[in-house]
């Protein structure tokens, strides 16, 4: 999916060493996007090889990133009449997918300069603003958040507005319109088990 895999780059780009540190509470939205990052920049630039950084970044933004929520949006009306074990095989995929796609650009992107938003918290919900600054060009890369028992998690990340569930959904809609549900969910277990830096597209 290019324009996802375009997106994640990124994203990607918001592993860096966050500024303004005194702006997040413990247990914010801002404080748990902005301790995220700051370790994935850490992974990222510090010692060890491709694949041990791979293995790190992947088990930090498990605990991050709520792929579940990301999977069912931007599915949408294709998860009507599947069995509980049908939406589980596809969450199970989609989850790995996108966490390689995503580490993969943290490995691969070099970092620029970063200025951060605002933290907006209604409820159980939330978005945190930042900017990614390049030397030609500056863009918006937003979280949104939902507050669950472990804290809070990442449910979508959008890219000038525009969310990855959006873009994710938009391609999904294309691939079920002209295939089945098992042919899909074939492409996906195939791309899966090409090598590690295979990405979504």
């Amino acid at each position: 999916m290019q324009r996802a895999a375009a997106a994640l780059i990124a994203c990607a780009a918001l592993a860096v060493t966050l500024p303004h540190a005194a702006r997040a509470q413990a247990g914010s939205p801002l404080a748990k996007v902005k301790a995220t990052l700051t370790k994935s920049n850490q992974i990222v630039t510090g010692p060890g090889d491709h694949n041990s950084k791979l293995a790190e970044l992947k088990t930090l933004l498990r605990s991050f990133l709520d792929t579940d929520a990301l999977g069912r949006r931007s599915l949408g009306k294709h998860l009507d009449g599947k069995s509980p074990g049908q939406v589980r095989t596809f969450l199970d995929l989609f989850r790995e997918l996108f966490i390689r796609t995503y580490v993969q650009r943290l490995l691969l992107f070099d970092a620029p300069d970063f200025e951060y938003g605002e933290e907006k918290i209604t409820g159980n919900a939330a978005t945190v603003d930042t900017w990614i600054v390049t030397p030609r060009d500056k863009f918006s890369a937003d979280y949104r958040l939902e507050k669950k028992s472990e804290g809070w998690v990442a449910t979508d990340i959008l890219i000038e507005d525009v969310s990855l569930a959006d873009n994710f959904r938009s391609q999904f809609d294309k691939a079920l319109a002209k295939g089945s549900w098992d042919e899909l969910i074939t492409r996906l277990t195939n791309k899966l088990e090409k090598k590690p830096d295979a990405t979504v597209d």
